[in-house]
């Protein structure tokens, strides 16, 4: 699969996990003036793109554990440490939440890539 397409799914997974969690708060997925996502998905999409660079994700952008955690680790730190510089919450709760629903969405659709590509594999043979 094209790297480039891997990158945009990935971002396009964080923009969605900021979608949820805008709608989960009843604050409007666009908010006020239309700005709210993107005060919201920001500092994640810097952290992921972070993340692709320090784990050169592009040499295996489909690998769960290599790639996908590294990414996921970098995208929840650093998504997290944006936050607080630019004066955006951080609580405990929410730190949990979008690690574990990160997680899922970065590391999670490799995982069932990886397990199809394996399962077809061994079908050919």
């Amino acid at each position: 699969m094209n790297r480039h397409i891997v990158l945009a799914f990935d971002a396009l997974l964080v923009v969605v996990f900021a979608v949820i969690g805008r709608a989960s708060h009843d604050e409007g997925v666009l908010g006020p003036g239309g700005s709210g996502l993107l005060q919201t998905s920001w500092p994640f999409l810097v952290a992921l793109i972070a993340g692709w660079l320090v784990t050169l994700a592009w040499r295996q952008p489909l690998a769960p554990v290599r790639t996908g955690l590294g990414v996921w680790g970098i995208t929840v730190i650093g998504g997290m440490l944006l936050r607080a510089v630019s004066g955006q919450g951080t609580a405990l709760a929410f730190i949990i939440v979008a690690a574990v629903t990160l997680l899922v969405l970065l590391v999670g659709w490799r995982v069932v890539v990886s397990a199809l590509t394996r399962a077809r594999a061994r079908r050919v043979v």
